[in-house]
């Protein structure tokens, strides 16, 4: 899955605001700029690129809809230990031409997922400032193009330590991300089946089970400054043990991608509300 390209897109983007504890801040702040990645081409791909893309900043705290370090969210319910939003991700397209394995296939469009995440706080600190917390993220996936199709689904259970920036951090808001990754039939077809159309001689027909979809494990930093943001982030996955590792299109069984990005803060809003991040 070409994930990795958005996942970064979206985790320089929304690792944006800095935490704090319950403050008044800006409803909404904007901002642009560039980010420098390098990614397979999908998840246990050989083939990588590397890529300059624009950044946009947005920090919106929403009652309902929000757009943060956590990602873009919607709020259903929200309590002290439990939070349960709604949970997007997007990958790009990839060119089958460009990439060896796939080449005489159909490219892959690119796609939307979205669906519903519980989080429940396993612990956090006095201030409210870092959270360790269990993410359990549903997400419908489907295809966006003149005529979309569904794809499947995804679940990605994770542990997520978010740390602000004190102390040792100097300043540096500190994101580390571990768990597995479950799909389904539908969605490991169709980034690693082979019809039977496309079988060649070093590429058999392949029909691709739904279950494990390997791991992923994701470091991120970040660090607002008064009117530009930078930040980063690392994601190491194994695809070791993966229901499709005997695909044709799975030609490593690890995946390393990582970017960097700084944006500069266009505006704010002159409204203000309660906010902790």
């Amino acid at each position: 899955m070409r994930r990795g390209a958005s996942g970064a897109i979206a985790l320089l983007c929304l690792l944006a605001a800095t935490p704090a504890a319950a403050d008044e801040l800006p409803l909404w702040e904007v901002g642009a700029g560039v980010g420098a990645f390098a990614l397979p081409d999908y998840r246990g791909s050989d083939e990588g690129r590397g890529y300059l893309l624009p950044v946009p900043y947005v920090v919106y705290r929403g009652k309902f809809l929000k757009a943060d370090r956590k990602g873009i969210r919607g709020t259903l319910f929200d309590s002290e230990r439990l939070d349960l939003n709604l949970s997007v991700a997007a990958s790009l397209p990839v060119n089958s031409a460009h990439n060896a394995a796939r080449r005489g296939m159909p490219d892959l469009a690119p796609s939307l997922e979205f669906g519903p995440s519980l989080e429940i706080a396993l612990w956090r600190a006095g201030d409210r400032r870092d959270l360790l917390a269990l993410r359990l993220p549903v997400r419908a996936a489907f295809t966006l193009e003149g005529s979309p199709s569904a794809i499947g689904w995804v679940a990605t259970p994770q542990l997520n330590l978010d740390l602000a920036g004190r102390g040792a951090l100097g300043g540096w808001n500190l994101g580390l991300l571990a768990g597995p990754i479950y799909g389904s039939r539908r969605q490991h077809q169709y980034f690693y089946g082979v019809a039977p159309q496309f079988a060649t001689p070093v590429r058999p027909a392949y029909e691709a089970p739904s279950g494990h979809a390997g791991s992923q494990f994701i470091a991120a930093a970040s660090r607002r400054f008064a009117r530009f943001w930078v930040g980063a982030f690392l994601r190491v996955d194994t695809l070791r043990g993966a229901a499709f590792e005997a695909s044709p299109l799975l030609k490593s069984d690890s995946y390393v991608a990582g970017g960097v990005g700084v944006a500069w803060l266009l505006g704010t809003s002159g409204q203000l509300v309660q906010a902790e991040e």
